[in-house]
């Protein structure tokens, strides 16, 4: 037990955190001196994974089938407010974690009532919305043409059972994936970052030589031209393009416990997960804290800038471009003469099927490609962090569970990978792609009306350099207003008053 004078309790029913140093970057990344270089190699790597997520159902799916709706104007501003809200509440639970090191999931537990609430409702509200596999589904549609050279035709008696295997096969192949490397964290961010690259790469090739520049312009001066949705807009549809532009909403803590994993502050102190073949260094199941000095402070602010660049550089920018450059292509191609009528059924495969009928087989293909990353990498960081999360939970709460796997949590890892892809693989069976990521998105902005106040509490009670700010507070109120309004307009819509929203456009 650690000197009760060395320790600061935070919250309830989690043990006491351990007072510390903060270690330097340096130490961590193990380099003489960080630069923009090193801060390119070394550092950056959480926001990669997270757009791995961000681009990919809201902007190959949600948001281009609202652009080809409803047009840019009132869409596009409703994206850029949603960005701004999510980074500031990522930035508000990687602060907990770089101070801590404990991940999300653990760190929701020393708010009241205690852990026996706030961890399983935290698992609770992400598998409702990400346990679907609607990823896994939509990847497996687009892939489908690359196989066989044609659209798959959505009914049972169609290609749909094709379709469904081809996700489950995928699945498998994320399984294969995470078996490699000395972190599984640092395979995520391998194979997020050539994905993301490939596919921005891709959609600013199509939208800067196929596009007309007056849809640029339109396009992207949505973001700046204030305005509500506009009229008729759909409230589930519009719901789910809030709850996944950026990444999820109030879920967003699911993928912020890459930070510990990276090593950032005091994430390097805790332990990470090796990958299979690698050796697992011990994990602790709480977390650590610094002191109120000016060594410390120091190097709190150089770690929190380091947050700053990955989430505002990296994962704001990449997030707008991945929504904005699919919207922009997608609403061009759907206004050329005899286009297809987006949908939900088609809009996996749209742009690949319209980008063939207009400039031919190889930009089928491409496209294809394009449309297969984006929904891979979202389901590649889906499907390994609903086993993380529950892992972490379960490792950081329980010492019987830490015993029973011999203080290894790959024990319990991998078989539940296994358990987990089964029922996933039978749930994507009960819906067509889109509509489960409809729940799943919605499900999302639900999450918004209880997590951000729970960082509220969490973050005040840091060593006073790292507490939230009071323009902080305000922004966390803000994420739970604006996400939860759209949650009860889809609640409202789908199961209060079916077909009435509480508020339509």
């Amino acid at each position: 037990m650690p000197d009760q004078a060395k320790t600061l309790q935070i919250g309830v029913s989690r043990p006491p955190l351990e007072i510390t140093d903060l270690p330097t970057p340096e130490e961590v990344f193990k380099t003489p001196k960080i630069g923009t270089a090193e801060i390119i190699k070394l550092v950056i790597g959480p926001s990669l994974i997270a757009l791995g997520v961000s681009i990919g159902s809201g902007e190959w799916l949600l948001g281009p089938l609202n652009f080809a709706t409803y047009g840019f104007v009132g869409v596009g501003w409703v994206v850029l407010v949603s960005a701004i809200l999510q980074t500031f509440y990522n930035v508000e639970i990687a602060r907990f974690v770089i101070a801590t090191g404990e991940s999300p999931t653990i760190a929701f537990g020393r708010t009241p009532p205690g852990f026996w609430f706030w961890t399983p409702f935290a698992l609770v509200c992400f598998y409702m919305a990400f346990l679907w596999g609607g990823w896994a589904a939509s990847a497996g549609q687009v892939l489908f043409p690359m196989i066989f050279g044609k659209a798959p035709v959505m009914t049972p008696a169609g290609d749909l059972q094709t379709v469904r295997y081809l996700a489950v096969a995928l699945m498998l192949f994320v399984f294969v994936l995470v078996l490699f490397g000395e972190k599984i964290s640092r395979t995520m961010e391998l194979v997020n970052g050539f994905m993301v690259a490939f596919i921005l790469i891709s959609l600013a090739i199509f939208v800067v030589f196929l596009v007309p520049p007056g849809n640029w312009v339109q396009s992207f001066g949505s973001l700046i031209t204030p305005a509500a949705p506009p009229a008729g807009s759909d409230a589930r549809l519009l719901g789910g393009l809030v709850g996944f532009t950026a990444t999820a909403a109030g879920l967003n803590f699911f993928i912020i416990g890459y930070y510990r994993d990276k090593g950032y502050g005091m994430g390097s102190k805790i332990g990470y997960i090796a990958g299979a073949f690698a050796e697992q260094e011990a994990m602790l199941a709480s977390g650590k804290t610094f002191p109120d000095d000016a060594k410390n402070t120091a190097l709190w602010k150089r770690w929190f800038r380091y947050l700053v660049i990955d989430q505002w550089c990296v994962f704001f920018v990449g997030a707008l471009l991945g929504m904005m450059l699919p919207g922009t292509l997608v609403y061009y191609l759907s206004r050329l003469p005899g286009a297809a009528v987006a949908s939900a059924a088609n809009m996996p495969v749209y742009a690949a099927l319209e980008m063939s009928r207009q400039f031919g087989p190889f930009f089928f293909y491409w496209t294809c490609l394009v449309g297969f990353f984006i929904l891979f990498s979202t389901q590649l960081t889906v499907f390994e962090t609903l086993v993380r999360n529950f892992v972490d939970a379960a490792y950081g709460t329980s010492s019987k569970f830490r015993k029973l796997i011999k203080g290894d949590p790959r024990r319990f890892y991998y078989p539940f990978m296994i358990v987990l892809g089964i029922v996933i693989s039978i749930l994507i069976h009960q819906a067509l792609p889109t509509e489960l990521i409809l729940i799943s998105s919605n499900m999302s902005n639900f999450a918004s009306i209880f997590f951000p106040m729970v960082m509220v509490y969490l973050n005040l009670q840091l060593p006073k350099e790292a507490r939230i700010r009071w323009w902080g507070i305000v922004i966390m109120i803000l994420n739970l207003l604006f996400f939860g309004f759209f949650f009860l307009n889809f609640a409202f819509v789908t199961w209060i008053t079916p077909g009435k929203p509480l508020v339509a456009f």
